[in-house]
C-alpha cells in the first residue's frame, strides 16, 4: 500500500503526530515572545499554548508543516504489511 491510497485513519494519526510535534517545537519560540502582544495579558498566556497547537495542526493539514506526517505514515504502513505478513505465516 502507498500513502496515497492509505486508509484516512493512518493518515489523520500521522498528521496528528506531526501538529503535536510542531506544536512542541513553537511552544519555546513563543514562551519568548512578549506577552502583551496581542493585549490579553495573563488570559493571553493561559491560552497561548493552545493557540500555538493549532497554529500547529494547521500547517500540518495544509502541508506546510515539518514533513514528519508522510515519513510517519510511511512507517506505519510498513508495519501494519509486516504485521499482515507475519499473520499469514502463522496460519
Amino acid at each position: 500500500m502507498t500513502p496515497v491510497s492509505a486508509p484516512p485513519a493512518l493518515r489523520r494519526a500521522a498528521q496528528a503526530f506531526e501538529a503535536q510535534a510542531l506544536g512542541q517545537l513553537l511552544q519555546p519560540i513563543f514562551a519568548t515572545l512578549p506577552q502583551s502582544r496581542f493585549g490579553g495579558g495573563a488570559a493571553e498566556a493561559q491560552w497561548q499554548p493552545m493557540l500555538v497547537d493549532e497554529m500547529a495542526k494547521a500547517a500540518s493539514r495544509s502541508g506546510h508543516g515539518l514533513g514528519l506526517g508522510d515519513a510517519v505514515l510511511r512507517e506505519m504502513l510498513r508495519w501494519q504489511a509486516a504485521g499482515a505478513r507475519r499473520e499469514d505465516q502463522t496460519r
